[in-house]
């Protein structure tokens, strides 16, 4: 605390905000102009302010919007309670409270000046250590009475280096300290050394915190539009008014009348006792007390006022029905005989009409008729059956054990216990077959199909419950409580109709005036109310039995038993088909198996074709070495020249037919062992068959690269050797691999993988087909042969005369249809580019196949580029590994370099090409965001179902400038295909010229 030259200046303020019963606010009288000027500005300035964002700064001063008036205030922050509230004090007035950050404005710096209100501390007094909730408010409101909006003189004394101002208050001739001390809201404080400075004891102020942030705000000088100003309720004092005067000669002092001020309040020029204040606050709270009781009576006469009403009108309204009921009674007995008989004879002709059509279905009669049909006919499975899947199971051991076996002594003991296995397995099949021969399964299906059948028709489908045999048992006993309460109504209705024609046939003689026989009323008559009542007793229980819908439990019980017995002819009828299905299985072995008991495959046709190759090719091999050494010389013979290169080329097509037809007996016998004999591989390693199948039937071991008159392909063999020839008319690539033992076995799986994947839907697979693949008998190499599509790749293409946009879908759902067969297969292309994207006669697009000596992380390493985007996706860069969804990143990298043909990319810091720069049709942007953008795990189904490739064909607007372009490319390719032809001829010929 710090003593400053103010020190004894007396000061007249006005309160504005209590904080406890020792400290508060007030305002200086002298400012009531600024007051008012800041409330005009901020009215002005606010409403059209911008809403504070980012972090706060606490020696700032905004605008707040104060709750209870809609007004703006000037405040500062305390403290950021969340990212949407803070709590703020309205410097003006002292006051705080928690605001919304849309509540909280910037205001300009010509009202960033220092705060109207001061915070003052009566001098001497400090709250009582360990003071109660309960008396720390009590203080807070007897101090609010004592100075809240009213004249104050203050003397001041020192000020805290916070700005607090150590004072003594005075009202009039009232020490508003000393009246706080003798309530007991505070105590006095020590004095500090000389200075009569008290030094504030620190107490835990946890318990005393204001449970209410928002406090009492004067409004004098508050709006310059406003001609009387209003202020906020106030907690201590109830509603204040206060009128605004005119501004006075003498100081221009705002004057309050004694008439606005509220409880608690001094006139301002008198001195009034303590004890005046109590007593008009006391006659005060008694009138609001007063006041409330008057307002809770009249609401409760106007509600017994509203009852009575009511219930006048409930009368009125209950006279009316009752005279009503009268009057209906009166003409109701006067018919009551006739319309009695009428109804009874009604009901009674409805009963005979039911009973006519005898419902039983109610009962679950079907439902028993079905369990009895189910149990009698009940088909079991056939004895022959569990030994036949016995030893069944044992020929599936044996073939097994064979199949991984290495050791042909051993192979050999293994084909033994086999045979043996597979005469055992026949003589099953035989009894088997015999067995069921015998059973009328047909038949048998026949009735479960129509119980069936006949059974939904009534109940539907049937729910999905548990089989349980507790389901019947219950339905039996619910069956037999209806039926004896049924047969029990029924007899009940017959004796009471019985009773009735018995009167009716004995009134007969009373109302004959014929008969002479004197009889009595009440012998003859009797007691006819009762018999009616009887009656139409029985009638109406017979026909509400009859009639009405079955209840909640009854339908459980016949739901549940109806699915029980669907269950069980399901299950029978399951039965039914397997064993039909075996049966029919056991046939087809059982002919099958005759041809190969105790029999090996014959290979002496494929050896024979085997032989047959070897002569061909070496007779292929001296006439090629017969061709050079006549060519070399230098009197060589023209005819005789012509007439070696034409058996040539008839030997070379007789080579290419017996490989054919060696691929056939190969796939025989594939199917064969894979069926019959997995010995073959291990008995005969010499004929290759487990190569093949491995390879998918993709391997030979008869073609060599010799016997081909091949052509280099210098411009496409950077990486590896690749040079073109021609079988049976098309043109064809051998793909050169240089191989080791391990790198061998990898490169026939990988290839054999694709090839499946092809052969699966062929020309609808999307994929460049594999024909052969062979290895070098005199090189480390392996060669893979397809066909060669020259200048049909995309890169091509796009250089030449670039594809159309609808050309551009076409081919590019043919990619997708590529990819999707790939990855349905377990396989990642990775090697997707512009190169490797054939669109065969510009309208179908096919993917090429990859490198088979690299693994999927190896062929995914190479950054491929097209237009200047990276092929490779974000995932691949971050070091993920390789997944479908990277194959279709590069797809989708070239399905826009396609739409967008020659523009230029922008990429964002991952690489990533902005869609949106381009203006495309709203589905292919849709569906490059999708591929490109976004990262998400599209699937290649996904891709052809997509909205771009599923609109119908449209109009495409001639160019004719592309026109043009594209007839000069077909010249051009016409006259180089003309080229390539005259080139094959001189291949056939020999006088072709290789620059290798």
């Amino acid at each position: 605390m710090d003593e400053d030259t103010h020190y004894s200046k007396v000061e007249d303020v006005v309160g504005s905000h209590v904080e406890d019963a020792v400290t508060f606010w007030a305002q200086s009288i002298n400012r009531n102009k600024d007051i008012m000027k800041i409330g005009c500005s901020m009215s002005e300035v606010c409403p059209h302010a911008n809403s504070v964002f980012g972090n706060l700064d606490p020696k700032k001063i905004y605008g707040g919007l104060f709750s209870e008036d809609q007004c703006w205030y000037r405040c500062k922050i305390l403290k950021i309670i969340s990212d949407e509230k803070c709590l703020v004090r309205y410097i003006d007035y002292g006051n705080t409270e928690i605001l919304n950050r849309s509540d909280i404005v910037e205001i300009p710096s010509d009202l960033q000046f220092s705060s109207v209100a001061k915070k003052y501390r009566l001098w001497g007094l400090q709250i009582p250590s360990g003071q109660e909730v309960t008396q720390f408010d009590q203080g807070r409101t007897f101090l609010g009475s004592l100075i809240f909006e009213k004249e104050i003189k203050m003397k001041i004394k020192a000020t805290y280096q916070d700005g607090t101002v150590i004072a003594q208050a005075e009202y009039g001739t009232v020490d508003i300290g000393e009246e706080v001390a003798k309530k007991g809201f505070a105590e006095k404080c020590k004095l500090a050394s000389s200075s009569n400075i008290c030094e504030e004891k620190k107490s835990d102020p946890g318990h005393l915190v204001l449970r209410n942030l928002k406090g009492p705000i004067p409004l004098w000088g508050h709006r310059s539009n406003q001609s009387t100003l209003s202020r906020p309720k106030s907690r201590l004092s109830g509603r204040l008014t206060l009128d605004l005067k005119n501004e006075t000669d003498a100081g221009n002092h705002v004057t309050f009348p004694k008439a606005s001020l509220a409880v608690g309040d001094f006139n301002l020029r008198s001195n009034v006792s303590l004890a005046k204040i109590k007593q008009d606050q006391k006659l005060i709270e008694e009138n609001e007390k007063l006041k409330s009781e008057k307002e809770v009576l009249l609401e409760s006469y106007k509600a017994l006022e509203s009852k009575v009403e009511q219930t006048a009108q409930e009368l009125q309204q209950e006279k009316a029905t009752t005279m009503n009921l009268t009057e209906h009674l009166e003409s109701t007995l006067k018919t009551c005989v006739g319309t009695r008989m009428k109804n009874l004879a009604a009901k009674v002709e409805i009963l005979k009409e039911i009973r006519r059509r005898n419902i039983s279905v109610r009962f679950g009669n079907d439902l028993s008729d079905a369990i009895q049909v189910l149990d009698e006919e009940c088909f079991t499975t056939p004895a022959s059956l569990n030994g036949l899947e016995i030893i069944w199971t044992e020929y599936i051991l044996a073939q097994e054990k064979i199949k991984t076996c290495e050791n042909v002594d051993e192979g050999n003991i293994l084909i033994a216990e086999r045979n043996e296995v597979q005469q055992k397995l026949y003589m099953a099949i035989e009894t088997f077959i015999m067995e069921v021969d015998e059973l009328p399964l047909n038949k048998r299906l026949k009735t479960l199909q129509d119980l069936s059948t006949s059974l939904e028709a009534v109940y539907g489908k049937a729910n999905n419950g548990t089989n349980s045999e507790d389901i019947l048992k219950k339905f039996y006993e619910w069956k037999c409580d209806k039926r004896e309460e049924f047969i029990s109504v029924r007899r009940e209705t017959e004796v009471s109709l019985q009773c009735l024609v018995a009167w009716f046939q004995n009134s007969l003689k009373v109302f004959d005036l014929s008969v002479e026989e004197s009889l009595t009323s009440e012998d003859a008559i009797g007691n006819i109310d009762e018999i009616l009542e009887k009656t139409e007793s029985s009638v109406c229980k017979e026909l509400e039995l009859s009639l009405t819908e079955q209840g909640d439990a009854d339908n459980e019980i016949i739901l549940n038993t109806y699915s029980q017995i669907l269950q069980k002819i399901h299950s029978e009828e399951r039965l039914i088909a397997t064993v039909q299905s075996k049966h029919k299985s056991s046939i087809e072995f059982k002919k099958q198996i005759m041809e190969c008991l105790d029999k090996s495959p014959n290979l002496d046709y494929l050896l024979s074709i085997k032989k047959t190759l070897k002569s061909l090719k070496a007779r292929l091999r001296w006439k090629l070495v017969e061709r050079n050494n006549l060519e070399e010389s230098d009197d060589h013979d023209g005819s005789e020249i012509e007439k070696i290169k034409q058996e040539i080329t008839q030997l070379r097509n007789r080579v290419f037919q017996e490989i054919y037809r060696e691929q056939e007996e190969y796939e025989k016998l594939s199917s064969l062992t894979q069926k019959w004999f997995p010995e073959v591989p291990l008995l005969h390693p010499e004929i290759g068959l487990l190569k093949y199948m491995n390879s998918g039937g993709l391997f030979t071991m008869s073609l060599e690269r010799d016997i081909l008159d091949a052509e280099p392909m210098k411009e496409l063999s950077s990486k590896r050797p690749l040079v073109c020839s021609e079988v049976n008319g098309q043109i064809i690539l051998l793909k050169g691999y240089s191989v080791d033992v391990d790198t061998e076995a990898r490169v026939i799986e990988r290839a054999a993988a694709y090839h499946r994947a092809w052969r699966e839907a062929k020309e609808e697979s999307g994929l460049l087909p594999l024909i052969f693949l062979f290895l070098c008998k005199s090189d480390p190499m392996a060669y893979l042969m397809v066909p060669y599509y020259p200048r049909e790749n995309l890169s091509a293409i796009q250089a030449s005369v670039p594809l159309t946009l609808e050309e551009a879908f076409k081919v590019m759902k043919g990619v997708a249809q590529g990819l999707r067969t790939l990855h349905k297969a377990d396989i990642i292309h990775g090697s997707l580019h512009q190169n490797n994207v054939f669109a065969l006669n510009r309208e179908q697009g096919i993917v090429g196949d990859f490198d088979f000596t690299k693994s999927v992380s190896q062929r995914t390493s190479v950054n491929m580029m097209v237009g200047g985007l990276s092929l490779r996706s974000p995932e691949l860069k971050m070091g993920k590994p390789a997944s479908p969804s990277s194959d279709l990143y590069a797809y989708g990298c070239l399905l826009l370099w396609l739409s967008v043909q020659n523009q230029e990319f922008e990429t964002n810091e991952d690489g990533i090409p902005k869609v949106d720069q381009f203006h495309l049709n709203d589905n292919v942007t849709s569906l490059l965001r999708s591929l490109i953008c976004c990262g998400s795990s599209m699937t290649a189904e996904q891709v052809l179902n997509a909205d771009c490739f599923l609109l119908a064909k449209g109009k495409s607007i001639p160019n004719p400038e592309k026109e043009t372009e594209y007839t000069q490319y077909k010249d051009e390719e016409e006259l180089r295909m003309e080229n390539l032809d005259k080139y094959k001829e001189k291949i056939r010929s020999g006088d072709a010229n290789f620059d290798c």
